[in-house]
């Protein structure tokens, strides 16, 4: 059995597809489907249901798959620790953030981290999905270590590191009636017509849920993927938003951001990495340099 052959396994039963699979891997779709039949030779058993419409894991492709996995990542980790004993820290990085990450210097972060570690090729994602497909990401092994949003009991299957927990703020537009008050809650927002992230972005679910928990729900009629981006749209007229503090907003004229008081409700920042399997050098190196934990 070779290291191909997992990988190839792996790719077809995380896409469920041959044809993305084959994308995945650089590979033409017979190359991929080829490998397939002769890994399935080899183990004597099929390990996919193919039919014209669909590809799915059989029963014993479904507990092959986290052998497989795990047999990779054991051959990972040893190629790595000879390299980085050979020639110092080497390999690559897959590293995925949120589009909006105002608490952690992130450019500076990995600009110094090539500096001092040219030999590891460094692979950064601006996720477009939000923080629950970042953390999809990494229990998956698309990503090495993500930065996110997302409470506690969202991060199963995850070793998660907190770097910072941001309170909110409700932006108003300039003149609303609500726009004098020293601080709001989200009760009195209720009625409002909102401005906020798509689904699955942490702020989003963060918001969504504290609404449901007080009983009531609320309209989302803009939904804007780019956090810096919304008070323009609240400005605009469009609704309000409840934003973490981490946007300057005090030059603005055309918005006014007030402190949300709602005890227990903040922007989490974290790092997290897949549980089950211990994170590289080049992972804990890079931990290290984003510091201690809260």
């Amino acid at each position: 059995m070779e290291t191909r052959q997992l990988e190839c396994f792996v790719a077809v039963a995380e896409e469920l597809s041959f044809t993305r699979a084959a994308q995945r891997l650089f590979a033409t779709q017979s190359t991929v489907s080829a490998t397939i039949r002769t890994l399935e030779t080899e183990l004597g058993t099929t390990l996919f249901d193919r039919s014209t419409r669909r590809v799915a894991l059989s029963e014993p492709g479904t507990l092959f798959l986290p052998e497989a996995k795990a047999a990779l990542e054991a051959v990972e980790r040893a190629r790595a620790v000879v390299q980085e004993a050979a020639a110092g820290l080497r390999g690559s990085l897959r590293i995925g953030t949120m589009t909006t990450i105002a608490t952690v210097d992130l450019p500076s972060l990995l600009g110094a981290f090539h500096r001092r570690h040219p030999l590891v090729d460094l692979h950064l994602t601006v996720s477009m999905t939000g923080s629950t497909g970042l953390a999809a990401d990494v229990r998956h092994g698309r990503l090495d270590v993500a930065l996110l949003s997302l409470p506690g009991s969202d991060l199963s299957g995850l070793v998660a590191r907190r770097l910072a927990d941001v309170p909110y703020r409700a932006v108003l537009p300039a003149g609303h009636p609500l726009s004098g008050r020293a601080e709001l809650t989200l009760r009195e927002l209720a009625g409002e017509r909102f401005v906020d992230s798509p689904q699955g972005f942490g702020n989003r679910l963060a918001v969504d849920r504290a609404f449901a928990a007080l009983g009531m729900s609320r309209r989302v009629g803009a939904e804007v993927g780019d956090m810096p981006a919304t008070p323009d749209y609240v400005a605009a007229g469009l609704g309000v938003a409840v934003l973490p503090d981490v946007l300057p907003m005090d030059t603005r004229q055309d918005v006014v951001a007030i402190p949300l008081a709602e005890p227990g409700l903040t922007w989490p920042v974290t790092a997290v990495v897949a549980a089950g399997r211990p994170p590289s050098r080049s992972v804990r190196t890079l931990l290290d340099l984003l510091g201690p934990a809260e």
